[in-house]
């Protein structure tokens, strides 16, 4: 069993921990780190493809001074061999390996190799389930134009249902007192979503002009056997474009966490939208974890 701290979803942080992350990556985003967490080794294993977050992991466990190994599941023992999952982290850690990094496509998996691994793992993405530290980047995102998002109201859009980024998302926007719409056809949003503070639009339209931030998501077409609803259809009440864009409030920002397929859910003029963040998000995602790994590792 675990004796060390994980990162599987933002309800492994407390309230201060948020706070704490923040404040770090402020301060690794203006000047340049310690090597903190030198002589620490970490491993990187992605099951799935990865830009962002998986150059993100690797420049965070870089700048801070780690010792830095890249897995493929070709490298994998327990795939290729007849090793179980736990036979593999077992002999990770016995290698001296310190932090995890794991994205995968089943729910879940990442919870299963933090019950056998000595160390600290974290969730890059697991299926459906859970994107911590993309959500933590996105709030960060959201708290450097803000300040605070108590009484803010967040919109997404998009394919919520096969969205890990939004289901942690939602939850920590909440914990923040955000107040989230999530628009979207019945298919990529069920009624389920709906609490306190969480509300269900189908009119894209209707909701823009009360939007402080708006949240693109790609269609997930990897996670979907049938397209519930065409591309048409789609685009046709979901695509933010110059008309739509047009109905934002002055101060709004659009964001998406990435990759983003201009003509499905956005259009060039998003891209040239003076509240256009993606370029800030995924700077600030190496800032973030950088904070999410000197906490596990060296604590508060």
């Amino acid at each position: 069993m675990r004796t060390r701290r994980s990162l599987i979803d933002l309800t492994d942080l407390s309230a201060e921990e948020f706070n704490e992350v923040f404040a770090r990556a402020r301060l690794f985003e203006a000047e340049a780190p310690e090597k903190r967490l030198g002589g620490v080794a970490c491993v990187n294993i992605f099951f799935e493809p990865s830009t962002r977050t998986f150059t993100s992991f690797n420049l965070a466990e870089l700048r801070l001074g780690a010792d830095v190994v890249n897995l493929t599941p070709s490298d994998l023992s327990y795939l290729h061999k007849g090793e179980s999952v736990e036979d593999t982290v077992l002999t990770l850690a016995a290698l001296g390996i310190g932090v995890l990094v794991v994205r995968h496509p089943h729910e879940g998996f990442p919870a299963e190799v933090a019950q056998s691994f000595d160390g600290h793992v974290i969730n890059a993405g697991d299926g459906t389930h859970a994107h911590p530290t993309q959500a933590l980047l996105d709030l960060f995102t959201l708290l450097e134009e803000f300040k605070s998002l108590a009484g803010r109201t967040v919109i997404i859009v998009g394919d919520v249902l096969h969205s890990r980024v939004a289901h942690s998302l939602i939850a920590a926007l909440r914990r923040l007192d955000a107040e989230v719409i999530l628009v979207g056809p019945e298919a990529f949003v069920p009624g389920k979503y709906a609490q306190d503070g969480v509300r269900i639009e189908r009119d894209f339209d209707a909701t823009i002009p009360a939007a402080d931030a708006v949240l693109l998501l790609r269609i997930q077409r990897e996670r979907i056997k049938s397209m519930p609803i065409a591309d048409e259809e789609y685009i046709a009440r979901y695509r933010l474009d110059e008309k739509r864009l047009g109905h934002l409030r002055a101060h709004a920002i659009v964001m998406h966490p990435g990759p983003y397929n201009r003509g499905i859910e956005l259009t060039g003029n998003v891209l040239r939208f003076a509240g256009w963040r993606y370029a800030k998000q995924v700077m600030h995602g190496v800032a973030v974890r950088m904070a999410v790994l000197d906490l596990l590792v060296n604590g508060s």
